[in-house]
């Protein structure tokens, strides 16, 4: 069961990836940054279930990352333009 989750998490992950890379989605799109934070979010569960530090550090950094994004786009900044401030 925790391979089918895993799967789930790494999907939405590498979906708001390649929706970026075709054009469709990008940071200042608060899917792409929900699709990260999920995906990251049920990555770093499984990895904490598994005791892998490595991917723990990963996807709980990751994690945070896109939370920031979402918070930046839902306060109407793009993260693009406020990654340098």
């Amino acid at each position: 069961m925790l391979q089918v989750i895993s799967v789930v998490g790494a999907m939405a992950i590498l979906g708001a990836y390649a929706a970026n890379l075709l054009g469709w989605l990008g940071p200042a799109n608060l899917s792409y940054s929900v699709a990260n934070f999920l995906g990251s979010a049920i990555l770093t569960v499984i990895a904490v279930v598994d005791q892998q530090i490595g991917f723990i550090l990963l996807e709980g950094v990751w994690a945070v990352v896109s939370l920031w994004g979402m918070v930046q786009v839902l306060r109407g900044r793009s993260p693009e333009s406020s990654a340098g401030h």
